[in-house]
């Protein structure tokens, strides 16, 4: 395991020196075979759900497959403007060495579009999972959606708004989000990046999930690191308070002392010591029937690897630069 997470950081560090700034593929390290969970399987790659480059979606399972399983919908972040869903490969191969069939949508970006686009492509890609998962050996009556940053944002929109699935002929019941670091109650607009996205919206009010919550929404997961730069806690604090006062089923947990990008970068194998993000999302999915006769997979807490020395592997100048990818949201 040292061995092994040894190189992973020394690459991960060398790619990170390497990359111009613009680069997004400051992701790779962390998708590099060493550092994602074996028994998994790439099932469906590059699948087009509608026209245009940006509507594909990939699919991860577990090797060994036999009834059919749960699926999450896993929507990861970037502010809006960026992000790839090859990125995010780990998260697709943690999901599914849990036992999930996991489906990872490509969506439009802004410049090109702004709200609701982003929110309307991830809905043609359900409508797609509606009608196609089943062959890819998920279950569609056990859907779960989950995200990252904006992709949390995006899942728990999806969540809260039911135009959007309506519009697309999605009849798919969401039996829960699992929701990572998101921005939920963000308005006025003032950061560069949220106003791109938001600021032509004819009613902000009505782009902000704690402003649509009513006894309807699906239990949520919200999770978030204490010291989070982009987006502070005390958005999941006041969108956990108001799913609460309206009844529905919310888990929170706050990482003490970890920033943005540290719980979703968490759920792969190399990085899972540092906090049990992963087997928190699984224990929420499974509350709510994610696996009716019981968890397939039992999971295995790593121990913290031997840390490498500050010159060889600077773990927080990796953290860092991921950060610094990233606008702040709001407080």
């Amino acid at each position: 395991m040292t061995k092994i997470f040894r190189l992973f950081l020394a690459v991960a560090f060398a790619t990170l020196v390497a990359l111009p700034a613009q680069a997004v593929s400051v992701m790779d390290p962390f998708n590099l075979p060493a550092a994602m969970d074996a028994g998994t399987a790439k099932v469906g790659d590059g699948i087009a759900y509608a026209d245009g480059p940006r509507h594909k979606l990939d699919i991860y399972a577990p090797e060994q497959r036999g009834d059919a399983a749960p699926v999450v919908f896993f929507i990861y972040g970037g502010g809006w403007s960026r992000g790839e869903r090859s990125d995010y490969q780990f998260a697709g191969r943690a999901l599914a060495s849990r036992g999930f069939v996991t489906v990872i949508a490509d969506y439009r970006l802004v410049p090109e579009v702004t709200y609701p686009g982003f929110l309307e492509d991830s809905a043609k890609a359900l409508r797609w999972v509606q009608d196609n998962i089943a062959t890819y050996g998920g279950d569609p009556n056990r859907l779960f959606l989950a995200g990252h940053s904006a992709g949390a944002y995006n899942s728990v929109m999806l969540a809260l708004d039911p135009s959007f699935l309506r519009d697309y002929g999605v009849t798919l019941t969401i039996r829960g989000v699992a929701a990572l670091s998101g921005p939920y109650d963000f308005y006025p607009f003032e950061y560069g990046e949220v106003t791109a996205a938001f600021g032509s919206a004819p009613n902000p009010q009505g782009t902000q999930p704690i402003n649509l919550v009513t006894s309807d929404a699906p239990p949520m997961y919200l999770a978030t690191g204490t010291t989070d730069p982009i987006v502070r806690m005390q958005n999941t604090e006041r969108f956990a308070q108001k799913l609460q006062q309206n009844g529905v089923w919310v888990t929170t947990r706050y990482y003490e002392g970890f920033g943005h990008m540290e719980p979703v970068i968490a759920m792969g194998s190399m990085w899972r010591w540092r906090m049990p993000v992963l087997d928190d999302m699984v224990a929420f999915f499974q509350m709510f029937g994610a696996f009716p006769s019981g968890v397939p997979y039992v999971a295995v807490a790593p121990e913290a690897p031997e840390q490498l020395p500050e010159a060889i592997a600077p773990m927080d100048q990796i953290l860092t630069q991921l950060d610094a990818m990233f606008q702040p949201v709001g407080d």
